[in-house]
């Protein structure tokens, strides 16, 4: 382990190298246990972090604020403190559902990050699947009784895509399948696990989806709930999502 690839490793972690030397550093992780294990430390600390904010608390100031706000209006008939009151409940409805919404966004942000993560860690080992396998009817078979629901995979035989092979991931305290495919010199993971199983902010509509810098689509299908992720271009990843979505 040399500091120059040591130096690399965070930047490496935010998807913020240049595609030449991604690849590069992709090749040094698959022959370097040091650089590895200390690429996988840092993930694992990322992760920590990442969890320990995850817990919203309004402004502390909010409710003085409203109050001066009040405090501050001029006395007036009953009818117009009314209406100032109904106004100012009004906004303090609207601002709770900002707030709300705006948590859910960022715990939605957060589980694509942790993804983001997943599939770096991955890549990165060296043993990125447990079954490898390009035949999607001995991948899909490796899984069951692995994992407490069953998924179909798409026929690649006339497509640029390659499945690699799959293994058993957590998001959070969640089971799912990661399938690896590659198309050129890019590799993609995808990740299915149970709607049930995960964060509720996933529900929001959103388009033009980024985990970091790597290009992510999502959506649900028979109560399970597929990712797709990548650094391959936003084309490619659309096109293995719509061969995914086909093979149901």
């Amino acid at each position: 382990m040399t500091d120059a690839w040591t130096s690399k490793l965070d930047t490496y972690l935010d998807g913020e190298l240049s595609a030449d030397e991604m690849r590069s550093l992709d090749a040094h992780l698959r022959t370097c246990p040091d650089c590895t294990t200390e690429m996988l430390h840092r993930v694992q600390l990322k992760r920590s972090l990442q969890s320990a904010g995850r817990r919203y608390t309004a402004p502390p100031d909010f409710r003085q604020r409203v109050r001066r706000q009040i405090a501050a209006r001029p006395r007036t008939s009953p009818w117009k403190a009314w209406s100032t009151a109904a106004v100012l409940a009004t906004l303090l409805v609207a601002g709770l559902l900002l707030s709300y919404y705006g948590r859910l966004r960022q715990e939605r942000n957060q589980t694509y990050s942790e993804l983001a993560d997943l599939h770096v860690s991955t890549l990165a080992s060296a043993n990125p699947v447990d079954v490898i396998s390009s035949d999607r009817h001995t991948v899909k078979p490796w899984f069951q009784g692995r994992l407490p629901f069953t998924f179909t995979l798409p026929e690649l035989e006339n497509s640029d895509f390659t499945l690699i092979g799959g293994r058993v991931t957590y998001l959070g305290q969640t089971p799912g399948a990661h399938l690896i495919y590659q198309i050129r010199k890019h590799r993609i993971s995808v990740f299915i696990f149970e709607e049930r199983g995960l964060d509720r902010a996933l529900s929001l509509p959103s388009g033009g989806n980024k985990a970091q810098t790597f290009n992510l689509e999502t959506w649900t299908d028979s109560g399970l709930r597929y990712f797709v992720l990548g650094d391959a271009s936003s084309e490619d990843i659309a096109k293995l999502t719509a061969l995914l979505k086909a093979a149901h």
